[in-house]
């Protein structure tokens, strides 16, 4: 008669908890590196709208009746970590839109989309999010952030790789975009992209739709940044791969999905802080495109 098993200890059975949680909890994304402007950056217009403070490492951007202003970064990127903390036009903002954005260039463009909508004052300032694939958008969600934006510096990252698009505001995910092309969905997976910013006047629709008009009284209106964080795949702009995919921590196991608690801060933003969502819009999609069941972004 075989003897039977007896159970494993209790520090054993720890041990292998811990072992199990492991694998199914995603890695904390690594800690941004703050560096100077310059060092990953360039003006694209209106130069003398941007000023530089502390040896470039905070910079301001300034929009009045004349011009807004941007800037790019130097390289172009196939997947990555970026972050940018900002803090946003102060006061009455009705009209301004602060923008900070991935984006190829071509006629079918990719492009992941950060949008800040100005506001008038003692209203909430609106983050809206847009993923572009082979030109295609019409993917926006917008919500209220859980601070006030302007009164000091806060952390936007974009975390991009061959399984997901996560949008993170201060570490919190308020937003995933995941790779479904296995259901028809295009995913920005082959053209370079390079990271931009601006700040510029879209008072024909960014407050209330257009009918919120710019105060120009109020101009200049001012934007700063710091961080300049790139962590990213850089590649030529005709560049079809790239050769260090696989090999870097954002493509390793642990990024390709959010873990249990990431998808409860998740879905804490979509419960209290979401105005608009997409793949609610029955009125504009009647159907759910089927990205939307995939994410668990509903």
């Amino acid at each position: 008669m075989a003897a039977s098993s007896s159970p494993p200890p209790p520090a054993l059975c720890c041990i292998l908890l811990i072992s199990f949680l492991s694998v199914l909890t995603a890695a904390p994304l690594r800690k941004p590196i703050d560096v100077p402007f310059q060092k990953n950056y360039v003006p694209t217009w209106a130069f003398d709208h941007i000023k530089y403070f502390n040896g470039g490492n905070d910079i301001q951007l300034y929009l009045d009746r004349n011009t807004g202003t941007g800037f790019q970064s130097r390289g172009s990127y196939l997947f990555g970590h970026f972050s940018m903390q900002m803090k946003l036009v102060p006061g009455d903002s009705a009209g301004t839109v602060t923008a900070f954005y991935l984006s190829s260039q071509n006629s079918e463009h990719d492009e992941i989309d950060f949008e800040f909508l100005g506001n008038r004052s003692n209203q909430p300032y609106i983050l809206q999010t847009n993923v572009f694939t082979g030109g295609k958008g019409d993917r926006e969600q917008r919500i209220y952030l859980w601070f006030d934006p302007t009164k000091d510096f806060h952390s936007y990252s974009i975390l991009w790789n061959s399984f997901q698009i996560v949008f993170l505001v201060d570490d919190v995910p308020i937003r995933v975009f995941k790779n479904s092309k296995d259901l028809g969905v295009r995913y920005p997976f082959e053209q370079p992209m390079k990271l931009y910013s601006s700040l510029w006047n879209g008072d024909d629709w960014a407050t209330r739709g257009g009918l919120e008009k710019t105060d120009w009284s109020k101009a200049p209106f001012v934007a700063a940044y710091r961080g300049f964080h790139i962590d990213g795949c850089e590649a030529s702009a005709e560049a079809k791969f790239c050769a260090t995919q696989g090999r870097r921590w954002w493509d390793q196991r642990e990024f390709q999905d959010l873990d249990g608690p990431q998808y409860r801060r998740l879905q804490w933003v979509r419960q209290k802080y979401t105005i608009y969502n997409y793949c609610t819009d029955r009125k504009r999609y009647p159907v759910m495109s089927p990205e939307c069941r995939r994410d668990r972004d509903v």
